[in-house]
């Protein structure tokens, strides 16, 4: 078993490593703790939730709001969860997400953890301590950054993962190489999805990397004042699109990708938007889409990234190294128009 300690400004997080849900009794004390997942999860695994206190979620993106929240907190004060309780979310980032989100805000604030069971989960969505829900159209538009006291990987999960959950994790992963890791890009060239579905240790060791890279970014700039922006890259017309047209995020993140390279191409003088399109069709995630246009920016107005008059805007300089681009709202709308 691997364990990893991480600090960051307010507190550290343990990360456990391919061990196995067995262990999370190790992890937490089993009495105080209270699951938190979804249908979808709680079905195939239901064996592995004997014996804990369980709370279990409708699952999708549509229940990541506010009434999920309250009946959740409901739930925990029916239970009576107190101070002591610790919530850990088992499942994809709807899970997570709403489960620290929960953590932070119960009783002002109690201790929570993450089982991620989806590769995006596993890669991104558990990693960094964002937390929300989503307000109509816009994404994550409530919440806040707390990091959990632990994460613990148990890859038994990703046997009963759709086919389209493993190409929606492989979104981030491309992501994470454009911006910060040239030699796994030139990896995810070279191999298909089947290299890493087929065996336990390339999609282990492929986690592992993909985790390490996400939480060093993260705890350089844990707050979001600069490095950390480059997370975003795909996600200002991805998550414009997202809810709109009812895409998986990572769909509408693999869209926004394509975009957002030949943004770069006008913007950054990128050469290698092709190879990036290459690799996303690879894995099996849409590029170029039809969309309209007005309604897409009149969200994309809405996202955090925006200031003032100005949106910060994820590009490539070159495949590995990502730069963010501060935008005027006049010009992005141009750009948008002409897409």
């Amino acid at each position: 078993m691997q364990k990893l300690s991480f600090k960051f400004s307010h507190t550290s997080t343990d990360y456990y490593l391919s061990q196995g849900m067995t262990y999370l009794k190790q992890v937490t004390d089993q009495k105080s703790t209270v699951l938190i997942t979804d249908e979808n999860v709680y079905n195939a695994h239901s064996r592995r939730f004997r014996g804990w206190n369980t709370i279990v979620l409708k699952p999708g993106e549509e229940f990541k709001i506010q009434a999920t929240v309250d009946a959740v907190i409901e739930s925990l004060v029916g239970m009576e969860a107190g101070r002591t309780t610790t919530l850990v979310g088992v499942g994809g980032g709807v899970v997570t997400d709403i489960t620290g989100y929960v953590a932070s805000i119960y009783l002002r604030g109690v201790r929570f953890g993450f089982v991620p069971t989806s590769l995006l989960a596993m890669v991104d969505a558990s990693i960094g301590g964002k937390n929300g829900i989503d307000v109509g159209l816009f994404k994550n538009m409530v919440g806040l950054i707390r990091q959990p006291a632990f994460i613990l990987h148990d890859m038994i999960f990703l046997n009963t993962l759709p086919q389209v959950e493993w190409e929606n994790g492989f979104a981030e992963i491309i992501k994470h190489a454009c911006i910060k890791d040239a030699a796994m890009f030139t990896e995810l060239e070279r191999n298909t999805l089947k290299t890493y579905q087929g065996k336990k240790k390339p999609v282990s060791e492929l986690v592992l990397r993909n985790a390490l890279l996400k939480t060093k970014l993260v705890q350089r700039d844990e707050f979001e004042k600069g490095e950390r922006r480059l997370l975003n890259f795909g996600h200002t017309l991805g998550h414009a699109l997202e809810n709109q047209y009812e895409l998986l995020h990572g769909q509408a993140i693999s869209i926004g990708m394509t975009y957002a390279c030949h943004l770069s191409e006008q913007l950054a003088g990128f050469k290698q938007a092709g190879r990036v399109v290459s690799v996303l069709e690879k894995y099996h995630l849409p590029t170029y889409a039809s969309f309209n246009k007005r309604q897409v920016f009149d969200v994309m107005k809405m996202d955090k990234k925006r200031e003032l008059k100005e949106m910060n805007y994820v590009l490539l300089n070159k495949i590995g190294k990502g730069i963010v681009k501060t935008i005027s709202l006049k010009q992005l709308e141009k750009i948008i128009q002409e897409l």
